[in-house]
């Protein structure tokens, strides 16, 4: 059995599932463009930082123990500090 839809009924939902399709083709665009925009974001904040490497140079004389944090040299008991320049001793 064939259905018989009215003309007027057809355009009505025809005119609906465009204004169904244009609104979900405008969401994607949004989508996307606000996926562009957060990933050009996160590179734009990624970088401004910058690498900062630090390189510390320490001897050993004997046979103790040395710890170096934060730039700070912590001898152990059993050595001595055998650096005469203040500026190398921080």
């Amino acid at each position: 059995m064939d259905k018989v839809v009215d003309y007027l009924v057809f355009e009505q939902s025809q005119i609906r599932a465009e204004r169904a399709h244009r609104r979900s083709f405008i969401i994607i665009l949004v989508l996307i463009v606000a996926l562009i925009g957060t990933n050009a974001g996160w590179v734009y904040y990624e970088s401004g930082n910058q690498d900062i490497v630090t390189t510390i140079e320490a001897e050993q004389d004997g046979s103790g123990t040395n710890y170096v944090s934060g730039g700070d040299i912590s001898y152990g008991a059993e050595s001595q500090d055998n650096n005469t320049n203040e500026s190398e001793k921080r």
